[in-house]
This record gives C-alpha cells, sequence and structure tokens, in this order.
C-alpha cells in the first residue's frame, strides 16, 4: 500500500478512537460513570456500535484509555512548564504548582477514584519524580535546596504533600500549600 494511505487510514483511527474517547468523557460528565453504555458511547461519536467494539471492547476500556491520555497530557504539560521557567528552583517550583493545581483541579470523583490505579499512572508517577528529582539535584548543586535528605526522598515528600491539593477548596491554598512544600526543601540554617 501507498504511505499516503497508510497515513490517512492510521490519521482516520486516531481521530475516531479520540472522538471515542471524548464522547465518553462527555457522557461520563453528564450521566455518571455507572450509566455510560456503549451503545451511547456509538451514538455520541456518530458511529456503529460494531465499529465502536472494533475499537475497544467495553466501555471500561474506553475509560482507561481517555485517562491514559489525560495523564500523558498532564506530563507533557508538567514538561513544558518546567522548561519554560529559568533557574532549577523556579522550575521546581512551577512544576510543583502545575502538578498541585491539576491535582486541584481533576481530583475527587467517582471516576478519578477507578482510573488511578492502572499502571498508566505508575509511569507517569514514575517520570514526574524523575524530573522532580532532577530538578532537586539542581537546586542542591546550587545550594538552594537542602541535601541532608536524598533527592528521591524529597521528590516523594513533594508529590505526596501536594496530592493534600485535592481537598482545598481554593487556587489561593493549593499556592500556600506549594509555598509550605518548597519551605520544606531549603536547606537548614
Amino acid at each position: 500500500m501507498p504511505k499516503l494511505w497508510n497515513e490517512t487510514i492510521g490519521a482516520h483511527r486516531r481521530a475516531v478512537r479520540d472522538a471515542i474517547l471524548d464522547a465518553t468523557a462527555a457522557l461520563v460528565a453528564e450521566h455518571g460513570l455507572a450509566s455510560v453504555t456503549m451503545s451511547q458511547i456509538a451514538e455520541a461519536t456518530g458511529i456503529g456500535r460494531a465499529t465502536l467494539y472494533k475499537y475497544f471492547p467495553d466501555a471500561d476500556a474506553i475509560l482507561v484509555a481517555w485517562h491514559e491520555r489525560q495523564v500523558a497530557g498532564h506530563v507533557e504539560r508538567l514538561a513544558e512548564v518546567r522548561d519554560r521557567a529559568g533557574n532549577a528552583v523556579e522550575r521546581l517550583e512551577a512544576v510543583l504548582e502545575a502538578f498541585a493545581l491539576t491535582d486541584h483541579e481533576h481530583h475527587g470523583s467517582e471516576l478519578a477514584a477507578l482510573l488511578h490505579r492502572g499502571e498508566h499512572v505508575a509511569r507517569a508517577q514514575q517520570q514526574l519524580s524523575g524530573f522532580i528529582r532532577e530538578l532537586l539535584t539542581e537546586g542542591a548543586e546550587t545550594g538552594d535546596i537542602r541535601t541532608d535528605v536524598a533527592p528521591d526522598e524529597l521528590a516523594s515528600y513533594c508529590l505526596h504533600a501536594l496530592t493534600a491539593a485535592s481537598s482545598l477548596r481554593s487556587k489561593a491554598a493549593v499556592r500556600r500549600l506549594v509555598a509550605v512544600t518548597l519551605a520544606g526543601l531549603r536547606p537548614p540554617r
């Protein structure tokens, strides 16, 4: 087959898959997790049920795929935030704030509780921990981050502390939590 034909088919399949994921997320937001059916998803996507089943075996598989896409997008945005800021401490602060604000905005739902158990979440957490660890190491080298605690431990501290953002009522409270977390990273006097 010509390359253009394969690229066109691939692009079409990606577009259909994205439409399925988007329609499912919208249905779940509107009707709740337990009430979404494959028939509703097919209708909302504008495809037949047989076509839908070629892409996904059930609604749960669609939700997991949607969540994988969301998590990958969050990690990409955090990497972009990291790359836009200045020195290591400024990059660290920007990443921690973006992470906490994302956690604040997207957690606490039935859907989040169900989907935050997959391997894709563990992989994303490892990736995020890795680039926080790198920023902590850079900050330690410049004397801005404490060196009496290993960077791995500090990265874990940051991520665990900032998961509290999901229960906070305002973005201002999230920013205060980030400030407290950053204070714990400074070298002891």
